[in-house]
């Protein structure tokens, strides 16, 4: 320990200072950022948002974006997208686990989105999808983050299908199609405000999948 004189030159120790409080703020920091942005570029897109209003909003410290992500913005966005890919794929995964049957799986994938569409209002969509078409296929980085986001969920849901008596190319293929129509749903969800047009696929997709099990 580091000693250090008194007023009356006596030794006294001095406490080191420690690196786990400074490396817990730095994590909070910049989880914050990534966070604020996720939320912004989701509900006013890519190119409306300022470094500057992510950072006020974020209460991270002046000149922190650049600090915990040197590339920028598009390096933020990418964070962003990928964060909200594994929220989306840790809540699917959930689901999938708790599922009875198939109905459990479309309907509460169906009802998670929903959930947050009704949360915002109606104000914002997919989590991922404003960035992702705003900066795919220019960067490179949040490409790759969305790739990497909707393989995720396919998989997640495949796995699903799979548990109920699907194989595995048709599990795969029934998971895309689930996920296009819902993403082409929270788009139509957000100009209606409200969540009818999922509660639609969510009702159609489990008719075609009974049929299959009839068969």
């Amino acid at each position: 320990m580091v000693r250090k004189s008194g007023a009356d030159g006596s030794a006294r120790p001095v406490k080191p200072v420690s690196g786990v409080a400074e490396r817990a703020k730095t994590s909070r920091h910049k989880d914050s950022l990534v966070r604020t942005a996720m939320r912004l570029f989701r509900r006013q897109g890519y190119a409306a948002t300022g470094v500057q209003q992510i950072v006020t909003e974020s209460a991270a410290p002046k000149g922190s974006i650049y600090y915990y992500f040197p590339e920028g913005k598009e390096a933020l966005a990418a964070a962003a997208v990928m964060l909200a890919g594994e929220m989306v794929a840790r809540e699917l995964r959930e689901i999938v686990e708790s599922a009875d049957n198939l109905d459990d799986v479309v309907n509460g994938y169906c009802q998670l989105m929903a959930g947050w569409m009704e949360e915002g209002g109606f104000a914002s969509g997919c989590p991922i999808a404003t960035t992702v078409l705003e900066c795919a296929p220019h960067s490179d980085a949040v490409t790759q983050a969305g790739a990497a986001a909707f393989d995720q969920w396919t998989q997640t849901l495949a796995d699903g299908f799979i548990r109920h008596g699907y194989r595995g190319v048709e599990a795969l293929g029934l998971a895309q199609m689930l996920i296009s129509a819902v993403e082409g749903a929270l788009i139509v969800c957000r100009v209606a405000q409200n969540s009818q047009p999922l509660d639609n696929i969510a009702m159609r997709f489990t008719a075609l999948t009974k049929k299959h099990e009839s068969r």
